[in-house]
């Protein structure tokens, strides 16, 4: 069996500049002639697009909680060839959530240990010097079988500053790895949802390269790649998920592009043929596509460039005559008929489903979520249960067609976006991970009939 080593960039919590580390050190040692493969801990569908671009290879994500054992195995198979794999953890290096998943909680931590990757720990040691060392230390400790590499220390102020740090990381005994000075510009740009896509920032080259040359300046690269680590990986790994049609048309734009990468290569892998289309650029999906798939993206950013696209909705009408449409997300509420913006501005959607979403009546929508299908969904028969994901800030203010799914968060309470479903065409506020590979603990629900849903779904 083949061993790739890795590591896992990581930090106590969001915001201290791990995603910096991580693209930085990406270029920096595909620079020195590595071939360097990418992956990102839990449910992020933004990060893989800056990791693609940081090293030439595709970023995959690993998600103990949404993923089986077999799609875990497959996915940790596309590091085969690469030199030394390097993931980027979610929020905190311990965060998961409080119910056990298909293989875990979700948290990075049981990545790293899953896989066998030490930990690099990014610290964030702004206002503190000494104490410092007592958060790395307890981290360290918290997960006493978790391989840990050493720490980063991020936002250094001065000489003396370091000093004063270093010397508490040496009192606790953990390797410091890098010590990288405070500069204002090492920040990627952000919206509602986290980063802006990759595809949108103005020069992401120039900003991933000149990652690269701070960490190479300020990091140890060769202990970094000593310290690399990891078990075997499978020798004959299963395969990634086959897709739900042969041909599928999928919105790809500015408004449309979150689909997780897995996903994405599993498709082609089994010889699908994907046909990708720009409903901004008001093109319809090909006539010869078996389905249309609508990601998730920010539609309420483009809504009336949407509304406007004439040419797109009635081929998307068309093809839902006699075959399947599917959105998540972003791509549900295009089907929609209308979305109101978050000036108060109503525009004209698909009309292909009855759901009508706000952005003026903003609500936070994020978690795990588990789907037991009540009626067929493309690829998927009905009883299936689905692991995904849902991120947004949309309210539903109308949604009067049947629900698709039995919906509820990692804690198995009820979740009241069950998606929706009119003759061929479905949709889903989460976004797909997987489907189970075996029947999990927790309730099954019935499916949701009208007295379940609110009174916001059913008006």
């Amino acid at each position: 069996m083949a061993e790739v080593p890795g590591l896992l960039v990581s930090a106590p919590s969001s915001g201290t500049g791990k995603t910096t580390v991580m693209l930085g050190l990406l270029r920096a040692l595909a620079e020195d002639g590595l071939a360097m493969q990418p992956f990102k801990s839990g449910p992020d569908y933004i990060d893989p697009a800056f990791h693609h671009a940081a090293c030439g290879r595709p970023s995959f994500n690993l998600d103990g909680w949404a993923m089986g054992p077999g799609l875990w195995q497959a996915i940790a198979g596309q590091a085969a060839g690469a030199d030394i794999c390097l993931a980027e953890g979610s929020m905190g290096l311990y965060d998961g959530v409080a119910t056990r998943g298909q293989q875990g909680f979700g948290s990075s931590a049981e990545t790293a240990r899953a896989m066998g990757w030490p930990v690099v720990l990014v610290l964030d040691v702004g206002g503190q010097a000494q104490s410092a060392a007592a958060t790395a230390l307890g981290f360290r400790r918290y997960m006493p079988d978790l391989p840990f590499a050493g720490v980063i220390l991020n936002r250094v102020a001065s000489p003396r500053h370091e000093r004063l740090t270093r010397l508490g990381m040496e009192r606790a005994g953990l390797p410091v790895l890098g010590v990288l000075p405070r500069r204002g510009d090492l920040t990627l740009p952000e919206r509602h949802l986290g980063l802006i896509q990759a595809a949108e920032h103005p020069d992401l080259e120039a900003a991933i390269a000149g990652y690269a040359d701070f960490l190479r300046a300020h990091v140890d690269l060769g202990t970094i790649r000593a310290a690399a680590a990891g078990k075997p990986l499978p020798q004959d790994p299963p395969p990634l998920p086959r897709p739900p049609a042969q041909r599928i048309a999928l919105a790809r734009d500015a408004a449309f592009s979150f689909t997780y990468p897995h996903l994405l290569e599993g498709w082609r892998a089994a010889g699908a043929e994907i046909l990708p289309f720009s409903p901004l650029a008001d093109e319809a999906p090909a006539a010869e596509a078996d389905l249309v798939w609508l990601p998730g993206g920010y539609p309420e950013l483009h809504a009336g460039r949407l509304a406007e696209a004439e040419g797109f909705r009635t081929g998307l009408r068309h093809h839902a005559q006699t075959k399947p449409v599917h959105g998540e997300c972003g791509g549900y509420m295009a089907l929609g008929e209308a979305l109101i913006d978050k000036d108060g501005t109503r525009h004209r959607m698909a009309g292909l489903l009855g759901l009508v979403t706000s952005y003026a009546a903003r609500k936070f929508h994020l978690g795990y979520r588990r789907a037991v299908l009540c009626a067929p969904m493309a690829g998927f028969d009905a009883g299936t249960a689905l692991r995904g994901h849902e991120f947004h800030y949309s309210t539903i203010l109308e949604q009067p067609d049947a629900p698709l799914a039995a919906v509820s968060d990692a804690d198995g309470a009820a979740v009241a976006e069950t998606g929706s479903r009119r003759g061929r065409v479905t949709g889903t506020f989460f976004h797909l991970i997987a489907a189970e590979e075996a029947p999990a603990s927790g309730p099954r629900r019935d499916c949701p009939t009208e007295e379940d849903r609110s009174p916001a779904e059913t008006r």
